[in-house]
């Protein structure tokens, strides 16, 4: 397998991530959105949308969006569970992560990290993205009160895809430790067998 990466995304993470505690071989290719690289002829024509991370499989086909890979990746293994409902719950820490998580702690750590973003950091946009990311912290916080992992007992991909983001939360200036039961999870995320860093490449 292929994978269209880019090293210091946390999209591009969650796939490196979970090939790496399934212990599955892939070539990571650096696509960098930085430099222009996702919007070149040749890569729009493997993703008409233009954004990594993409999956390339061994037999060519190709699948885009970072939950939909990890999905894709977890089938029939401990990182999706086969419980109805706790597979339903991971569906949706999958979807809040890309609606309400996501499109703020990301997007605030990129505006103020990127210097190609460095124009789109006004001080409404970063406002709105500061509230709403912590927003998205308490919920989680809530939930991770009384629940050691989303979805059920057990790690899954709805720890992996909140996790790419959650940890680097401080780059955008998050204060993590307002969320103690948030840091606690984190340290159990790691914890899991198989863990890498972000800037592992495989």
């Amino acid at each position: 397998m292929i994978l269209y990466s880019m090293i210091d995304s946390g999209n591009c993470y969650k796939p490196r991530l979970l090939m790496a505690k399934l212990g599955l071989a892939f070539t990571t290719i650096e696509v960098s959105s930085h430099t222009g690289d996702t919007r070149k002829a040749d890569f729009v024509a493997k993703n008409p949308n233009a954004m990594v991370p993409l999956l390339e499989l061994d037999d060519g086909r190709r699948l885009a969006e970072s939950n939909a890979i990890l999905l894709y990746l977890a089938e029939g293994t401990r990182f999706l569970p086969a419980d109805k409902y706790e597979r339903g719950l991971a569906y949706q820490w999958l979807f809040f992560e890309q609606y309400s998580h996501e499109p703020y702690i990301a997007v605030r750590k990129a505006l103020l990290t990127f210097p190609e973003r460095a124009r789109d950091a006004t001080p409404e946009r970063l406002a709105m993205t500061l509230e709403r990311g912590h927003k998205a912290l308490g919920v989680m916080n809530r939930y991770l009160e009384n629940n050691a992992f989303f979805a059920g007992t057990a790690f899954s991909v709805a720890d992996i895809a909140l996790y790419a983001y959650t940890h680097t939360a401080e780059q955008g200036g998050f204060q993590l430790d307002a969320y103690p039961a948030v840091v606690a999870w984190l340290g159990r995320v790691e914890a899991d067998p198989g863990h890498v860093p972000i800037e592992w490449v495989g």
